[in-house]
């Protein structure tokens, strides 16, 4: 296949990504409202209503939670499959074939790819399905965002970015995203949960209970704490040094990288030694997480002085790192 082949690939798989995941989010939905009629069934019933007419509804009702529940998964897995294919295609597009991390564009597509796939994998170990919406809204919502408003054409790496640190600092800072964007919807929804009217009926009948939300947290951001470290406090001050001579240069995302990571280590230290659990521990988790995302997307928009310019292709060499 020629260049212009593997790029059209790619942005037909990015095309196609997204209509599996919308299609994947509306499944979810279908399951979500067929959970409320269950649940309003239930309590129609409880309440001395009359027991034989609501049983055929309710068991319609339970069918749908089943089956549609099991079609959404299996559309997130297609979605997140083609969505893996998009970001192979685009770095095969480029002449010479490199990894697909050039430009804010790739980097975005590669990071909501690793969330959907966390997603996957970890649902496998812990009870992750009712996460499912919304993680498939949040990975919708960021190719939406990639697609109309970061998108650059696929061009050779910058000099700066042209090294095998490329590889490893960033694989290891996508992996800790991902993972501590999960992280951050586990502690959102233990927030909610904590708050919530009704936390054992309908959506939330479904969701961990407050202590198991909490210890899902605390290992997901335990695990992706260590890959942060390596990617800023290791790997990036030796491509640093590599780069420009020098191992710290108080460039704008370096400081905000290091930031969240004194922000994660602050949560995963007051949880480990001082008791900080449930709700303030969830407060603190969800400060990293915004922490994290402003530093990944935010800093090259508010920031004229990063030399970590990732907007687009047609940064200045001297620029990139």
């Amino acid at each position: 296949m020629t260049d212009a082949a593997w790029g059209t690939l790619s942005n037909q798989a990015v095309a196609a990504a997204g209509v599996v995941y919308f299609l994947a989010l509306i499944a979810y939905v279908v399951e979500w409202s067929s959970m409320r009629q269950v649940d309003r069934s239930q309590v129609l019933v409880g309440a001395g209503g009359p027991a034989s007419e609501p049983a055929p509804d309710v068991e319609r009702a339970s069918d749908r939670v089943a089956i549609f529940g099991r079609l959404g998964l299996l559309l997130t897995c297609i979605a997140v499959a083609v969505h893996f294919l998009a970001i192979f295609a685009r770095g095969m597009s480029a002449d010479p074939n490199r990894v697909p991390w050039g430009n804010m564009y790739e980097f975005t597509l590669t990071g909501t790819f690793v969330v959907g796939f966390f997603y996957l994998v970890l649902s496998r170990r812990w009870p992750l399905d009712w996460l499912a919406p919304l993680v498939v809204a949040f990975v919708l919502t960021l190719l939406m965002v990639a697609v109309l408003w970061l998108y650059d054409a696929t061009g050779p790496l910058p000099e700066a970015l042209n090294s095998y640190w490329l590889v490893i600092h960033v694989v290891s800072a996508i992996l800790a995203t991902g993972a501590f964007t999960l992280g951050g919807m586990t502690s959102a929804a233990y927030l909610l949960k904590r708050r919530a009217s009704a936390p054992e009926t309908g959506f939330w009948g479904r969701v961990p209970s407050l202590e198991k939300l909490d210890l899902i947290s605390y290992r997901i951001h335990a695990f992706a704490f260590p890959v942060w470290t390596f990617a800023v406090l290791i790997t990036g001050p030796i491509w640093a040094h590599q780069a420009w001579s020098s191992y710290w240069n108080w460039d704008p995302k370096e400081v905000w990288a290091f930031i969240t990571w004194v922000v994660y280590a602050a949560y995963l230290h007051a949880r480990t030694t001082a008791g900080w659990r449930g709700r303030n521990a969830a407060i603190l988790a969800l400060v990293g997480t915004l922490t994290l995302w402003f530093n990944f997307i935010g800093i090259n928009y508010f920031s004229t002085s990063s030399q970590h310019s990732y907007a687009g292709a047609s940064a200045p060499i001297s620029s990139v790192h």
